[in-house]
């Protein structure tokens, strides 16, 4: 291929059209008119031999060429950006969405905080709170260019994302106060009532369960909800049993915790964003807020 014949302002538009899977959004973000931004993904179809978008039942989704392009396409947009070192635009003028992706806990206890110090220093960044599907997929979004940033559990170093460590946390056992489990909390106690799992991904298991069958024991999970939020009412209403992050545990009189019977270990809760966003002034701002609320 002959390069002096690739327009780069192409590989802008492929961007775009890609996140989008919408030829008009692709249009409205980078202001242009439809027909222009059809006519570039014709140009980008003939570029790279694929259809890219397909139409299906009243919508359009990504070949999978399509997707196996997204991260490397963008990893490309960023290092050209770096290297042609635009000025450094004042943090009280940029004008940004951050999509940030993380479970209720922490999220309940610091989006409204960062939202306050974004207030006065970066007024003009917007910010999109995910919902967290697990580490695996958290990872998946940063570097398909989905998410911005992420706090999550990632259990191993990658060469791909930059992270960095927030906090080590531990589990408690959470009952309502007057539990009959809570007279004489044990293992027999812990294990002979219902419990409520947090998932965002439905799971019906988790490593405790492993652990469990270690020892020849196993619990039943009488309710899997996709967030932590949920759950404090739930026990309040039964005689259900949750294992919680502590610093997800609500204080109050309402609701009592054991530590469990058995050792569970705990995580550590990680923040991270792909490498090719350190110079992203905006993404690096609401890190370092998010970084000192949550250590």
């Amino acid at each position: 291929m002959n390069l002096r014949s690739l327009d780069l302002n192409l590989l802008v538009v492929l961007d775009a059209l890609l996140d989008e899977a919408h030829v008009s959004r692709a249009a409205d973000r980078l202001g242009l008119s439809q027909p222009a931004a059809s006519a570039a993904l014709q140009r980008c179809r003939h570029l790279f031999r694929d259809e890219l978008l397909e139409r299906g039942r009243g919508t359009m989704r990504l070949t999978s060429r399509a997707e196996a392009l997204r991260a490397p396409l963008k990893s490309l947009l960023a290092s050209m950006m770096e290297l042609i070192d635009p000025p450094e635009i004042p943090l009280t003028e940029i004008r940004q969405v951050l999509r940030i992706t993380m479970a209720d806990y922490p999220a309940l206890f610091v989006i409204a905080q960062l939202q306050r110090e974004l207030q006065p220093s970066a007024p003009g960044i917007d910010l999109v709170i995910q919902s967290w599907h697990g580490g695996d997929a958290a990872r998946s979004a940063l570097v398909d260019g989905t998410a911005d940033l992420a706090v999550s559990v990632f259990t191993a170093p990658d060469d791909d994302l930059h992270r960095e460590e927030l906090l080590t946390e531990h589990y408690v056992v959470v009952m309502r106060a007057g539990h009959p489990a809570a007279e004489a909390f044990d293992l027999n106690a812990w294990l002979s009532y219902p419990h409520i799992l947090v998932s965002g991904r439905g799971d019906t298991i988790t490593p405790l369960d492993a652990e469990l069958s270690r020892f020849g024991l196993s619990r039943r999970v009488g309710l899997v909800v996709p967030n932590f939020q949920m759950v404090p009412s739930l026990l309040q209403d039964s005689d259900m049993i949750a294992m919680l992050p502590s610093r997800a545990t609500p204080s109050g009189g309402s609701l009592v915790s054991f530590l469990p019977p058995i050792p569970v270990p705990g995580f550590q809760l990680h923040m991270a964003w792909h490498r090719r966003r350190a110079k992203d002034a905006a993404l690096q701002h609401v890190a370092r807020i998010l970084g000192a609320l949550l250590r």
